[in-house]
């Protein structure tokens, strides 16, 4: 056998014996233990939801205006000879106070003209009264002619018209000098004055703006999409009726100490304003239907309203940290796993969100703020008490 023949059986056989040897070391090997992977878990707060009954409101701002303003003007002319004290910057009346007076000289004088001239008119209606029916019974023996007894008639329809306007020069000329005394329309305060003793006023100049103190009103911007939280009976035009229109409840400080005024919705006015897109709601605050620790609402004040809006079934109050973008939350289901859910928003309210769709009583959800989730994931949970309902 050739040489070359004989090195390649021995190469081979060496091989072959390498490959055996190799295969009985990888058989003979130990087998490995199997190990299994644990699914981690993350730790939550979360809260059971309950659906509850609940009244919405609105909240705005505003400032205190008078309800009843008017200016104190004269409806004669003249020189003033007394002001009341009360007539400045402040100063308080009551309804009927005297509050100026108007040299009356020259209108008592014209009233007595009148008195005179309506004496002179009746005394001649009397006369041409008697001188008529004289000529109406003359006339039946054809003692007059017929025109005699026209002229007659005709002067004692004169007469009679005379006597009438008489009495109206009388009746205006009593009212002018009583508006010599200018008297208050009602109870209020002065805003302000121009007028002293001795100035000689003008008919029809003011000499002071004044306001009733029975009530006042604060306009209250609202946004257009919080009008919805009102009802229906709130949105029409005009007065509303005190027996239905909402309670408004108005916070504000005064000398020092927080107070709190009871109100109600008298309007809403019927525009929209064009640059921020909101409507004005009216106020009205009774000053004398106050708890007697309440001082009376300054004109002037800046308050906070709170405006009752809807009553409403169904709805979950839940802190804002459940809520998610897109308006979704994480309930988390029998299995302690994170799902996703869209929700329907009402509203956000302070801190809480209200929910009126998506979730029902029972449904357990996420209050914590996860960052990465992903839908299935495995939660442990702690749960938190229900929202609290105040």
């Amino acid at each position: 056998m050739p040489k070359t023949a004989i090195k390649a059986v021995i190469t081979i056989a060496v091989l072959l014996a390498a490959v055996a040897a190799a295969a009985g070391i990888i058989m003979s090997r130990p087998t490995p233990e199997q190990l299994t992977v644990s699914e981690s878990t993350s730790a939550i707060r979360a809260m059971t939801v309950e659906k509850e009954s609940l009244r919405l409101s609105i909240r705005s701002e505003g400032t205190v205006t008078p309800k009843t303003q008017t200016d104190l003007i004269p409806e004669v002319k003249g020189r003033v000879t007394w002001i009341s004290s009360n007539l400045v910057v402040g100063g308080y009346f009551q309804k009927g106070d005297l509050l100026v007076t108007i040299d009356a000289a020259d209108y008592e004088a014209r009233s007595g003209l009148a008195q005179a001239q309506l004496l002179r008119a009746e005394a001649e209606l009397e006369h041409k009264r008697f001188e008529y029916k004289r000529l109406q019974t003359l006339i039946q023996d054809n003692l007059v002619s017929q025109s005699n007894l026209e002229n007659a008639a005709r002067a004692h329809k004169i007469a009679e018209a005379n006597v009438i306007e008489s009495k109206i020069n009388l009746g205006q000329a009593k009212r002018d000098l009583a508006r010599t005394k200018i008297t208050a329309p009602f109870e209020g305060m002065v805003r302000s004055e121009a007028i002293d003793i001795g100035q000689f006023v003008q008919q029809g100049a003011p000499i002071a703006s004044i306001y009733a103190s029975d009530a006042v009103e604060i306009r209250l911007p609202i946004v257009n999409a919080q009008m919805a939280y009102l009802s229906a009976a709130s949105l029409r035009r005009g007065e509303l009726d005190p027996k239905t229109a909402p309670m408004i409840r108005l916070t504000a400080r005064y000398a020092g100490k927080s107070f709190v005024w009871q109100g109600q919705l008298a309007r809403t006015e019927g525009e929209i304003d064009a640059q921020s897109r909101m409507i004005t709601a009216v106020a009205r605050v009774n000053q004398n239907g106050q708890s007697p620790d309440v001082p009376p609402l300054q004109v002037g004040t800046f308050v906070a309203a709170e405006i009752q809006g809807q009553y409403l079934d169904s709805i979950v109050r839940l802190p804002r940290a459940a809520l998610r973008p897109n308006n979704q939350v994480l309930i988390i289901d029998v299995d302690n796993r994170l799902r996703f859910r869209d929700v329907s928003v009402l509203r956000l309210e302070n801190d809480f969100v209200l929910i009126d769709d998506g979730l029902e009583s029972g449904e357990v959800v996420n209050l914590s703020p996860i960052q990465t989730v992903v839908d299935g994931m495995r939660v442990s949970l702690t749960l938190e008490p229900t929202a609290d309902r105040g």
